[in-house]
């Protein structure tokens, strides 16, 4: 991960919660008391946003020492304890809210990932995201997707050429959209062209498409149509794929099966705080 590019974002999202300060915690507590946040998990899955609870507290004051418990990637169980931070209770409040968000959803989409994983297990296909990310958090997303152990699809529209059906339409056709990407691209990016019909996958191969996605086609379809596809043109699968299809479809034969609920539609992880003051045993759950 770019840690560069993370700490920017947390800058930017830290401000967006803060504006000029926190009226809670500034009025209600010194600049020196000190306190402790326990993380832990309330429900069971995989683990991830080690580095935004590492960067983000030392964002706020680099005097916080953190424990991690737990790595990206581990499997938690509820209960179990993921982090503990130790510091200046002002800027623990100020970092908690934001902190939690976001590894939350990294946490949920690192567990759906490897619930969707776990379906292909007897297959040769492998699981990827989509560009189905909210906006601002791509990289954060696209991170905990290959923490729950899949793959990322294309980061955006500028590393992979995808010629959809709205490109084939204005470009005139498969043909025209391949032989035209073809004449202006370096050797390193690929061609991928979305496929509905047994015609349109015939003019994708002629075309020399490098890689062709079956959109919204049943396993049925798929299964019919991969042996007439070359060995060196890979073959994805996407649409209609859910976590009770999931297998079907990679017992089809398809290489990659590109998930778009990865992203777009997870609940958040339960992750809770306990807060502890320095010197007091009583334990405070947010």
């Amino acid at each position: 991960m770019n840690i560069i590019k993370l700490e920017e974002m947390l800058k930017q999202f830290f401000n967006e919660d803060l504006g000029d300060g926190d009226l809670s915690s500034e009025l209600i507590f010194s600049a020196k008391q000190q306190g402790s946040f326990s993380f832990y998990a309330k429900e069971n899955g995989i683990f991830c946003g080690a580095l935004i609870i590492e960067n983000g507290f030392l964002l706020l004051d680099r005097s916080i020492d953190i424990y991690l418990h737990k790595k990206d990637g581990d499997a938690v169980e509820s209960g179990d304890v993921l982090a503990v931070i130790n510091g200046p209770l002002q800027k623990l409040l100020m970092g908690e809210r934001v902190i939690l968000n976001l590894i939350q959803r990294m946490s949920a989409i690192a567990t759906a990932t490897h619930l969707a994983v776990k379906k292909t297990t007897g297959t040769h296909a492998k699981i990827c995201d989509t560009r189905k990310t909210v906006p601002g958090l791509r990289m954060l997303d696209k991170y905990a997707v290959r923490i729950g152990g899949a793959f990322n699809h294309r980061n955006g529209l500028y590393d992979a050429i995808m010629l959809k059906d709205n490109h084939i339409a204005f470009a005139g056709s498969i043909t025209k959209a391949v032989q035209a990407a073809r004449k202006k691209i370096g050797h390193t990016v690929k061609i991928e062209v979305e496929i509905e019909t047994k015609e349109q996958l015939d003019e994708a191969i002629r075309a020399g498409a490098d890689i062709i996605m079956f959109d919204n086609r049943s396993p049925e379809e798929i299964r019919a149509w991969l042996p007439l596809v070359p060995p060196s043109i890979a073959t994805e699968a996407s649409g209609g794929i859910t976590l009770e299809n999931l297998h079907t479809y990679a017992q089809t034969g398809v290489q990659w099966i590109s998930l778009g609920s990865l992203t777009h539609s997870v609940k958040a992880f339960d992750i809770s705080a306990l807060v502890q003051l320095k010197g007091d045993h009583t334990l405070v759950h947010h």
